[in-house]
């Protein structure tokens, strides 16, 4: 038995709420059971120093927690003056998974930030984050083809996370704190919503595990994908439709 009493391929709530922040043009407040994310994405017509003059955007992420965003209260990085390596990781993860599924050459030479604040930390951080920033990110985009600024989405699919692991009641899908902790093993798939992998971070806490149960991993985290996939979409047809 799961400690929350859930059954082993059985995801926490999902709710994905848009429009929470006033002024970024996309933003979408993400809780995936006690774990809760706000995403927002910021259109700027600029680009990094790289790419300027070649007719491609850009798509990045910053990721933080709030003080008291665990059991806890953690100092702000900014007081600290850098980033934890972790923080880096992170935000490097959610933009390159972004960056998977957007065809930056249709972009032009638009940069959008997400940023991604966890106000509630209950596991899986991370897989929420990316889940809510795509929702954040596919909302701006829409600002921008309704203002004529992109004749069209410059997406070319969905993409969205889930941790799984294997504990003392087996492989389990999306793991939540105490879950996370005493993982014997901790999984974390960022997938596309037509069945391609963007990344896989898989780590062995204890000893190494089969390939088995890595498989069996696998189609649990394909599950809970599915699901997150459908909330994005339900997500996004609700923030869109047309007021009567």
């Amino acid at each position: 038995m799961r400690p929350s009493g859930r059954q082993a391929g059985q995801m926490r709530p999902i709710v994905i709420e848009t429009g929470f922040s006033h002024h970024a043009e996309g933003s979408a407040l993400i809780r995936v059971g006690g774990t809760e994310v706000l995403c927002t994405a910021s259109v700027e017509s600029r680009v990094p120093p790289f790419l300027r003059g070649k007719g491609s955007g850009w798509v990045t992420a910053e990721y933080g927690m709030l003080p008291r965003a665990t059991h806890a209260r953690g100092n702000r990085e900014a007081a600290r003056g850098k980033q934890s390596g972790r923080t880096q990781e992170i935000q490097r993860l959610i933009g390159r998974s972004l960056r998977a599924v957007t065809d930056l050459k249709a972009l032009g030479e638009i940069c959008i930030t997400l940023d991604c604040d966890v106000l509630n930390a209950d596991g899986g951080t991370r897989c929420a984050s990316i889940t809510g920033a795509w929702v954040a990110l596919r909302l701006a985009l829409g600002k921008l083809v309704a203002n004529r600024v992109l004749p069209r989405i410059p997406l070319t699919g969905q993409v969205a996370a889930v941790s799984c692991g294997l504990t003392s009641a087996g492989a389990v899908l999306d793991l939540d704190y105490t879950e996370d902790s005493a993982a014997l093993a901790d999984t974390n798939f960022v997938l596309s919503a037509d069945n391609r992998i963007v990344e896989i971070q898989a780590t062995a806490e204890h000893a190494p595990f089969s390939e088995d149960a890595f498989n069996t991993l696998f189609t649990l985290a394909r599950k809970g994908a599915g699901e997150l996939f459908a909330a994005q979409l339900s997500a996004i047809n609700t923030a869109e439709q047309p007021i009567t």
